[in-house]
């Protein structure tokens, strides 16, 4: 590849930066949602940086054997972000791959097709391998990633920094050049609408603002000690499980949920979601409610909506629900669902001070669901 080509697909043009775009480069790195996960920008970030990278940030990205293209409108030629290659490993015929779009043009899929451009012309011009890296907390470009067809691969530990120095995860996808065209598929798809609901009670994805109901339900006596190991959560183990809920959902790793009343909109408890054994198409469910909410059949109802969600949108073909021997109440909740009791796994689950838990597990199928 080389600086001067131009490349046209996918309803956007990756063309060469020009001293034009000074104006459109600042709009899109001086934005708030730029600073704070490409924190290796100046800040704030002006013009006299907007023209050092036109003028040599992107020729030195292409003389590094990378590229660094302008995200432009076919229509106007008038800049809407940046996509380019780093990192080669010409042994592997590997490169990284990273975009920005500005804000004005966020939400339109401009990113995703210019991933998609560069990457079919990465391709057609030798590269084997894409890696594609996010923070974990930036769910709007992990969604970037599975529409422009990168798989999730794992979590690299403490693999980025922020600008005070510390450090964080980073959340690696790849494309390879033999992969399938079109967005990558996903084990846990987004609910219809955004909700699950029986008119009686709402299911929604868990967010950020959740945290402090979160950490009330999830440190209660009774909820700690129906968990293995029963331990309380932290507010901090929390808080991180609220704000990366969404990026959990569309790695594949879980889908946690809040259940709500639907007459007074008030939270209920919450619910959860995970596969146990992709290959065999099961998945495993969880849940707890606040006291004043007990005794009213709202489990049993999250239960039913998220076992119908599995078993239909989700592809799950068995679920199970794991419990201490004696949560009762668990069990005729299970029950009332339709989970068979399975088996009595003893001394299967860690417990405090080195002991051992046994774990009683209820099972459903399509077929037994009530």
């Amino acid at each position: 590849m080389t600086p001067q080509e131009v490349v046209e697909a996918h309803g956007v043009r990756l063309r060469p930066f020009r001293p034009e775009d000074t104006a459109d480069v600042v709009d899109g790195l001086a934005d708030p949602v730029s600073q704070r996960f490409m924190t290796g920008l100046p800040a704030p970030y002006t013009e006299v940086d907007a023209r050092r990278w036109i003028d040599a940030g992107a020729p030195a990205a292409w003389a590094g054997g990378g590229t660094a293209y302008a995200v432009a409108d076919p229509a106007t030629d008038r800049l809407l972000g940046t996509v380019g290659l780093s990192n080669p490993v010409p042994a592997r015929g590997q490169a990284e791959i990273g975009y920005w779009v500005r804000p004005s043009a966020r939400g339109r899929g401009v990113a995703a097709a210019a991933t998609r451009a560069l990457s079919e012309h990465a391709f057609a011009t030798g590269t084997v391998r894409l890696e594609l890296l996010t923070n974990p907390a930036n769910a709007p470009s992990q969604r970037v990633a599975l529409a422009a067809g990168f798989h999730y691969e794992g979590s690299r530990r403490s693999a980025g920094s922020g600008r005070g120095g510390d450090r964080h995860d980073l959340l690696a996808w790849v494309r390879l050049a033999d992969d399938p065209p079109g967005p990558a598929a996903r084990l846990l798809p987004d609910l219809p609408g955004g909700v699950l609901t029986d008119q009686v009670v709402t299911l929604r994805r868990l967010a950020p603002e959740d945290a402090e109901l979160m950490y009330r339900l999830h440190s209660r006596p009774e909820v700690v000690a129906n968990q293995a190991p029963p331990v309380p959560p932290t507010r901090e183990a929390i808080e991180r499980r609220c704000r990366l809920a969404e990026s959990g959902w569309l790695t594949g790793d879980i889908a946690r949920l809040l259940i709500t009343d639907v007459a007074s909109g008030e939270p209920v408890g919450s619910c959860g979601l995970s596969y146990t054994d992709v290959a065999r198409g099961e998945a495993s469910v969880g849940y707890a409610l606040l006291p004043d909410w007990r005794g009213r059949g709202y489990a049993t109802r999250a239960v039913r909506l998220i076992a119908a969600w599995a078993f239909g949108s989700a592809g799950v073909a068995r679920l199970t629900a794991g419990t201490v021997p004696d949560n009762t109440a668990s069990h005729r909740v299970l029950e009332r669902t339709g989970f068979h009791r399975e088996a009595l796994h003893r001394a299967s689950l860690p417990g405090l001070a080195g002991g051992r838990l046994d774990d009683l597990t209820f099972a459903l199928l399509p077929a037994d669901l009530r």
